[in-house]
């Protein structure tokens, strides 16, 4: 094959490439897609960027994304720096006065603004909304077997979300991207709150075409020791036989359970992908096989 037929073949490719993107660019043209942002995507600055990249992508074909992200190593970091010693309660980590605010302040002060500042560098259009004014919760408690006492401290629930300047943005081609914080319900003190389970309330209450969660997991895996076992697909009545099994576990369960709750409310699908392979936020949108598993309603 001469230099010349191997460039037309690669053109020609990429041309097949963006064909097979068009029915899903109209699908989802002017619809919402929330993408929940943690693990390895959140950690190294290169996956971040080119993720952010890809969301900014979305918006210029006419996706309206919405960002919810994580910061469980900055803050880990920030608490190491301040010399305070982590306390867990059943498994879970408690958040005392003190660790509140260093919370608040790396979410809100540093990951948030870098992440809006990555999309503004690609020509994209972002604000950083701090989650309290979204977020609304309850104090939650750790699931304990032992009667231990299952306070968590300053860790909130969320109960209802305040969706009204997340439309807005959303409805002007801006990205809305928000911190995990909320705001208790009946003190209006701020709270720490697990991301993953923020972004399905939010997904819920705006009723969004697709909820991605990204992590550092292919996705759910019969064999965790072999990526051939991927679950491409999983029905919201297939997944409290998949824990009776065993093959749901740890924090796997609790993620899958805030999908059921996204996609009876009415979100259309549920994605978990692996934020360490580049572009699978574009490959698991635009192509017919994608790369992750998929929670879709029974």
């Amino acid at each position: 094959m001469s230099i010349h037929e191997e460039l037309l073949r690669k053109h020609i490719n990429k041309a097949s490439i963006l064909v097979e993107a068009l029915p899903y660019i109209q699908a989802f043209r002017g619809k919402c897609l929330l993408v929940k942002v943690g693990g390895s995507a959140m950690e190294d600055s290169n996956l971040l960027e080119a993720l952010l990249r890809d969301v900014v992508l979305l918006e210029a074909v006419g996706i309206n994304p919405v960002i919810v992200h994580g910061g469980g190593k900055a803050i880990s970091e920030a608490m190491e720096n301040s010399g305070i010693e982590p306390r867990f309660v059943s498994g879970q980590r408690y958040t005392d006065l003190e660790s509140i605010g260093i919370v608040e302040n790396t979410l809100a002060n540093i990951v948030n603004p870098n992440l809006v500042s990555l999309v503004h560098s690609h020509g994209g259009k972002a604000k950083g909304i701090h989650g309290a004014e979204v977020f609304f919760s309850t104090r939650m408690k750790a699931v304990s077997s032992d009667n231990e006492d299952g306070d968590l401290g300053y860790v909130g629930e969320v109960v209802r979300c305040d969706i009204t300047e997340v439309s807005r943005l959303a409805r002007e081609d801006i990205i809305p991207i928000l911190s995990p914080l909320s705001r208790e319900d009946d003190t209006d003190v701020i709270l720490n709150t697990n991301a993953d389970l923020a972004a399905s309330a939010l997904a819920a209450e705006m009723n969004v075409a697709k909820l991605v969660y990204i992590s550092d997991v292919l996705g759910v895996l019969k064999n965790p020791e072999d990526d051939s076992t991927l679950i491409n697909t999983i029905k919201c009545s297939e997944v409290s036989k998949l824990s009776d099994e065993g093959i749901i576990t740890g924090g796997m369960l609790p993620k899958l359970n805030s999908a059921i709750h996204a996609i009876e409310s009415g979100v259309g699908k549920v994605h978990m992908i692996d934020g360490r392979i580049p572009h699978s936020l574009l490959l698991e949108i635009f192509t017919n096989t994608g790369i992750g598993t998929e929670i879709v309603p029974s």
